[in-house]
């Protein structure tokens, strides 16, 4: 997962609203990934229209020197990972990998019961956070989380 340079992660609730959205790259507006979010709502409705099984929905679309990568739960919650095009090919099984730990740290946010599942707003929670820019940066999360499925790195 070392070569994957991630520069937003987003999660889209079930109206297209925007749940959390983290941007990990400053050269690039808050503004433009909230439009990538967006766009690509329709993109993950029509591809999950036709991969009854497999949540993960690949390449969504790419502009400029950015790729777009989704992911969908059965719930109909959007994962939507931008990355910053880089000169290695990106392997499926690492993008899986990432939207399982995305999918795994929202799962255990959802699981908290004052958080109201099918609230519009969006989400603030510092271990949240925590968790999604341990995904962003590359890091195995610490403290032996149970969700993490990535082995951690020795330093």
């Amino acid at each position: 997962m070392s070569n994957i340079n991630i520069s937003c992660i987003a999660i889209i609730g079930k109206q297209n609203n925007p749940l959390f959205i983290k941007n990990f790259n400053p050269s690039h507006p808050d503004l433009k990934y909230h439009y990538i979010a967006h766009t690509s709502c329709d993109v993950m409705e029509e591809r999950a229209a036709m991969k009854a099984q497999d949540m993960y929905l690949g390449v969504l679309f790419s502009m400029e020197d950015l790729s777009v990568y989704g992911y969908m739960t059965n719930t109909k919650i959007k994962f939507i990972t931008v990355l910053t095009v880089p000169d290695v090919i990106i392997k499926d099984l690492d993008m899986k990998n990432v939207f399982r730990r995305i999918h795994a740290a929202y799962v255990n946010h959802a699981s908290n019961p004052f958080y109201d599942i099918d609230s519009q707003k969006m989400i603030k929670s510092k271990k949240f956070e925590q968790e999604i820019e341990a995904i962003g940066k590359g890091r195995a999360l610490e403290g032996g989380n149970r969700n993490s499925l990535l082995p951690a790195q020795a330093s």
